[in-house]
């Protein structure tokens, strides 16, 4: 092992969870004022991730008082305390930037919604109605779309 190799797992850190685009996180960062530290957490979804060793970082976008804020959190700095993931997101990029157009829930990195609706075979979309399901007949289509006998 080479010195640069030997040096860098010294300062890395090994309680980094797995988390990556999507996710939902909050990071407890310190903040060094005159005479204390403190720490403060940033909440949001992880647009980016990248790099590797210690230059690893991560771009963490949050909405406050309806303006877009994002911060890049140098992983194994020591001036990130901690890394909790919220909540897992289901996304197909490994850059989210078209979130910075979104605005309202359309932002959110659905992925339990699909989940909750894949349980009641009756409320996915485009579901043919069973014959156990009471509101058989309010399920028909209807208009235009009814099938002609």
């Amino acid at each position: 092992m080479d010195d640069i190799t030997r040096v860098t797992q010294a300062h890395r850190k090994t309680t980094v969870p797995s988390f990556g685009p999507g996710d939902q996180v909050r990071v407890w960062y310190r903040i060094i004022e005159a005479d204390r530290v403190r720490q403060a957490p940033f909440e949001g979804i992880v647009i980016r991730r990248r790099g590797s060793g210690l230059s690893e970082t991560c771009t963490v976008r949050r909405i406050t008082h309806g303006e877009g804020v994002e911060r890049v959190f140098p992983i194994h700095a020591p001036v990130v305390d901690r890394i909790e993931v919220i909540r897992r997101g289901n996304v197909r990029r490994a850059r989210l930037y078209f979130l910075r157009r979104k605005i309202g829930k359309t932002r959110m990195a659905s992925g339990q919604a699909e989940d909750v609706a894949a349980d009641n075979p009756a409320e996915r979309q485009g579901a043919a109605p069973t014959a156990s399901d009471p509101n058989a007949a309010a399920n028909q289509p209807v208009g235009s779309d009814a099938p002609k006998p």
